[in-house]
Parts: structure tokens; sequence; C-alpha cells
């Protein structure tokens, strides 16, 4: 790492959100503190907070960052799905596997909370909306005749499924339902889930 005057402010932005990024890889959200960062890249609390105007907002751009790979992943994995019920399943996935390999920064999104009244910047939200967009469309393909209240609710519904399913998977409580892997049960809620879905379409 060069000196400190050798830093943008946009390079020391890159610098301590990288090493935001390996703390919580390591010791999760709890393990990360702002003494920790300033320790990791050589610099004073008050250099860091001349780019971030608290930890919360380092976290909420970390969690950014995360919330563009998760997309990135989930956006490849429907290149080659043309047909949407193939498309649905690949986004399922694909979610399963980054939040399996990607486990620490994956919880860190669900896990920080911001002190009361302050709300999660418009990035933020559009970043999470983006991603049920996805979803959105491959829903509209597969069930043409639902009205678009009907998809944007099923496409929250379904996610909400198989993101309950991997927290119970990693909460290690999938033996309340027979002991099955995470993949098993996504299966089985996609199966059910789809076939309802368009059976009332």
């Amino acid at each position: 790492m060069g000196r400190r005057n050798e830093h943008t402010r946009e390079e020391l932005r890159e610098i301590a959100l990288r090493a935001a990024e390996e703390l919580v890889a390591a010791q999760g959200l709890a393990g990360l503190s702002t003494r920790k960062v300033v320790s990791c890249i050589g610099y004073t609390v008050g250099s860091l907070y001349m780019v971030f105007r608290s930890l919360d907002e380092l976290i909420l751009q970390m969690n950014e960052r995360t919330l563009d790979a998760l997309y990135e992943r989930l956006a490849a994995a429907v290149v080659d799905q043309p047909q949407p019920g193939a498309a649905i399943r690949a986004l399922a996935r694909a979610y399963i596997v980054f939040a399996l390999t990607e486990t620490p920064r994956w919880l860190a999104i669900y896990q920080h909370r911001l002190p009361e009244g302050q709300t999660v910047p418009d990035s933020f939200s559009s970043k999470v909306a983006r991603m049920f967009d996805l979803v959105q469309q491959a829903l509209a393909l597969f069930a043409p005749r639902r009205s678009p209240d009907d998809i944007a609710l099923a496409a929250r519904a379904l996610w909400s499924g198989i993101h309950g399913v991997c927290i119970l998977g990693f909460d290690q409580k999938l033996e309340l339902v027979g002991g099955r892997s995470v993949e098993q049960v996504a299966d089985s809620l996609l199966d059910h889930y789809l076939a309802g879905f368009i059976g009332t379409d």
C-alpha cells in the first residue's frame, strides 16, 4: 500500500471498502468496526470519516457492492435460459450458490440495521429492485395472463421462500423439515409454487 498522501479520496474509498469486505468475509458483520478498518488500511479514523460519514454508510456501500455482484450472478444465470420456467429455476440456483459461497457478505445485507429514523438510500433500493425485476420478467413470461401486481407479489413471495430456505440451511434447522438439503427444499418450493401459480392463471 502506498503512503497516505499518495491516495486520492476515491482510492481511499476503494481501499476501505475492500478491507471491510475482507473483514466481513473472515469475521462476519459483527466483526466489522471502524477501528479494524483503519488498522487494516493504515489510516486514522478521522481520515476514514472524511470519506464515509459513519460506519453505517461504509456498510451500506459495501452491501451495495455485494448486491452488484449478486445481480451479475443472477443475470448471467438466465442468459442461456429461453424457457421462463427454467429461467426461474436458474435464478434460484444462482441465488443459493451465491449465498453458499459468499455467505458472510450475503448475510451482511440482511443483518445490517440502520439507526432509528434513517432509511436506505435510493441507490440501495434500486439495486434490490433490479434483482426482483429479473424474477418478475421470467414470471411474466411463465404466466402471461397474470396482472403486473400479481407478478410483482409472486416474485417477492417466491424469493422470500428461497431466502428463507437458505437461512434455515445456514442455521442448520432443515432437520425440522426432514433434513433435506437447501437445494432439495428449494426445488420442492419452486415445483409447488409455480404449479399453483400457473394453475390458477
